[in-house]
């Protein structure tokens, strides 16, 4: 009786690392990426798709000729082309946390200067790094806002 019962046991698939490099697993039904990453594409998809339907709506509206507005939609495609590699630079420069300072990785423990910097526990004091910020003014324009000069007018007497 059981051979004519025929029950299909598939062996577990062995995890597969996301393809972006971020340390998370992905599967085949995600293109091999995690659900992260997935939903970054995802997400950057729509805004290029946002961005061609807006630049080619743009373009078919300032050209008269079909042949303007063929050579306007070709450019409007190699500018979103170009916004894409611009934003994956971006996002890729996001993700290395290193101190200006020592070069040394910090990941969730750094800190950041008001100079605009990334430094590590031993360079975050601005004398450490020589920041060049400037708080003395910063600290007095603060001080000035929150206490404004009050003039009182004078009073009529009876």
């Amino acid at each position: 009786m059981e051979s004519s019962k025929e029950i299909d046991y598939r062996a577990p698939e062995d995890p597969v690392l996301c393809i972006k490099d971020c340390d998370f697993f992905g599967s085949a039904a995600t293109m091999n990426m995690c659900s992260k990453c997935q939903k970054e594409m995802i997400l950057l998809k729509q805004e290029h798709a946002k961005l061609a339907a807006a630049s080619s709506k743009d373009v078919i509206r300032r050209s008269s000729s079909s042949d303007e507005s063929e050579l306007a939609l070709a450019g409007a495609a190699v500018a979103s082309a170009d916004l894409a590699s611009q934003i994956s630079q971006v996002k890729s420069r996001e993700g290395l946390k290193k101190c200006t300072a020592c070069r040394k990785g910090v990941g969730l423990t750094g800190f950041s200067c008001k100079c605009g910097d990334l430094f590590c526990a031993i360079y975050h004091y601005s004398d450490k790094h020589n920041c060049p910020f400037d708080y003395r003014s910063t600290g007095q324009n603060v001080i000035a806002k929150a206490n404004p000069i009050i003039v009182v007018e004078k009073l009529n007497k009876i």
